[in-house]
């Protein structure tokens, strides 16, 4: 079954059949941080039932906001549903469900079949997607779950760009595949050194993430005495896989008829979800509009590395990765920038911005403005009033309102940072 993504308009290659980007958000700020920058549809956790109970995650009157809010830029919302259930689990699924459903949310990602069972049964409407915690990576278990009337899957991180060619060649069903976050050392779901090493069960919302602890190596001596594998002074030893980066990887997922590209991270920042929303936004679609003469934009790979990020790799994507890919003694970063507050208000008359604090800044201080609406600009900070009109030095407080003057105009949700 041939995938046909594109047509000739005047003379030009398009690209038609473009995939949806989804953005992770753990807070109803940062979904609509994600629907403003860009994304096509949010993935999001209610209280119960997921994967991630260290999120802020969502009270079922915070999902009917969000899925409205959505719906009026022309976005969707799906809600992670995506636990190995235990019988303690099964009393209030059903009313859960139908909550989901009533709140107005597009769909659920899902792994158990009692999940998905009980959710035909009591919340038809809502779209079901089996969950990358599934471990999908071949195309006969891609038809066996479209053959239990699935919408979409979710595949495995593992999975690389010659199985996903063929699931979409042999299999009619929605693709979606992650393109930027944290990978997990283990295959998604099957790890079980949080439940051994803290009692907490990662296939149900409490992983604390072990693989990112600090490890000494030893071994047993002859003498049943623990032996040092490491020098006093080496970096401590971690099994962390570096995090995912397939920017360079897009115009291929494009082609390949992917329907939809995603976002890892709920529990990042909201400066993180709008960078890396903006930038493979931009990808997306830059590409489809011209696709025979599109690359990469250097400016594209300096803004990921703006926001909170580890080192990348393209991770099973292009190939199984090596050691290159793993990250062994320091846990390095490549931030380059610290984000310092959001935007709420400009007076154009005034020239004055207000802006809600995120992080140290003072005056004298260069920064750096993006979003939606405007090019990234920096600017220097020459004075620094509260809202009571006093003048201040620094915002030295989390959340404080400033304000100060910029001579370019700025729109709510618009970000400022500095560099580190």
């Amino acid at each position: 079954m041939a995938i046909k993504v594109d047509e000739v308009v005047d003379g030009k290659r398009v690209i038609t059949k473009k995939p949806e980007l989804l953005a992770p958000a753990g807070n109803l700020e940062k979904l609509k941080v994600a629907v403003h920058y860009g994304a096509d549809a949010v993935f999001i956790g209610g209280r119960e039932y997921g994967l991630r109970s260290n999120a802020d995650n969502f009270s079922m009157e915070e999902m009917a906001e969000g899925a409205a809010f959505a719906q009026k830029y022309g976005a969707r919302i799906y809600v992670t549903t995506n636990i190995y259930a235990h019988n303690e689990n099964i009393d209030g699924l059903e009313e859960y469900l139908e909550g989901l459903e009533n709140a107005g949310v597009a769909g659920i990602i899902v792994a158990d079949p009692l999940i998905i069972e009980t959710c035909r049964k009591v919340a038809p409407s809502l779209e079901v997607h089996l969950s990358t915690q599934q471990s999908l990576a071949n195309w006969k278990a891609v038809q066996f779950w479209k053959e239990e009337g699935l919408e979409r899957v979710v595949l495995a991180r593992e999975t690389s760009a010659e199985e996903i060619r063929e699931m979409k060649e042999k299999v009619d069903i929605e693709i979606e595949s992650f393109i930027h976050g944290a990978m997990c050392i283990a295959y998604s779901g099957r790890c079980v050194l949080s439940n051994h090493m803290t009692a907490r069960d990662s296939n149900r919302g409490g992983c604390c993430q072990s693989c990112r602890w600090d490890y000494g190596l030893f071994e047993m001596n002859e003498n049943n005495e623990e032996a040092p594998l490491f020098n006093e002074g080496d970096a401590p030893f971690a099994m962390s896989p570096k995090d995912l980066n397939l920017i360079q990887s897009i115009p291929k997922m494009i082609e390949m008829g992917i329907d939809s590209l995603k976002i890892e991270g709920r529990m990042k920042s909201i400066h993180y979800v709008s960078t890396v929303v903006t930038v493979y936004r931009k990808v997306i679609d830059a590409y489809c509009a011209d696709p025979d003469n599109f690359t990469i934009q250097e400016e594209w790979l300096r803004e990921l590395n703006k926001c909170a990020n580890r080192e990348t790799a393209t991770a099973f994507f292009e190939g199984v990765p090596g050691h290159e890919e793993q990250m062994f003694g320091e846990h390095s970063k490549t931030t380059t920038h610290d984000f310092c507050g959001l935007v709420l208000d400009y007076n154009e008359e005034t020239k004055m911005v207000t802006l809600q604090q995120r992080n140290f800044f003072k005056c004298g201080q260069e920064v750096e403005f993006f979003g939606p609406e405007i090019g990234t600009f920096t600017t220097v900070v020459e004075q620094i009033w509260d809202e009571k009109g006093n003048e201040l030095d620094a915002a030295r407080h989390p959340l404080q309102i400033v304000q100060f003057k910029v001579e370019q105009p700025l729109y709510p949700y618009n970000m400022m940072r500095k560099e580190i």
